[in-house]
């Protein structure tokens, strides 16, 4: 049976104070993407953290700086690579269909690994985002 994981990027705005990934991200649009995700119903959720790679959302993290943005490309694909293989710990990549809620920078290296994907807000801007969400996750 194939595995429905869905995949959220982390952003810049989240708690001064150690959490849960969940409750650490506080922007509008991560929590429109998680309500989204969870209206899915997935067999998992995961958020892509630049400092963390593949962040459980019950896990508990401190809060960071880091971004994808301000990494080279060399970087961006050390931590793709990093990634995978977190994906290979829990899943089978061939036999698992994966749901990108992640800009450009988070998907660039990850998906030629991937067989079975969507991408349902691809190249839509963030305002568009946004209001794609609040329709999706009602």
């Amino acid at each position: 049976m194939r595995k429905q994981i869905v995949l959220i990027s982390c952003v810049s705005q989240k708690l001064s104070h150690r959490a849960r990934a969940r409750d650490l991200y506080i922007s509008t649009l991560f929590k429109l993407n998680l309500k989204y995700a969870e209206k899915l119903t997935p067999d998992e959720i995961f958020i892509l953290s630049a400092k963390y790679g593949l962040l459980k959302l019950e896990q508990e993290i401190e809060p960071y700086e880091q971004t994808l943005n301000n990494m080279r490309s060399n970087e961006i694909q050390a931590w793709a690579t990093h990634v995978l293989a977190q994906i290979n710990e829990i899943c089978s990549i061939e036999n698992s269909e994966f749901t990108f809620l992640a800009g450009d920078k988070y998907r660039k290296f990850i998906l030629p690994h991937i067989r079975n994907y969507n991408i349902p807000l691809e190249g839509l801007r963030i305002g568009k985002q946004l209001q794609k969400l609040k329709e999706l996750a009602l």
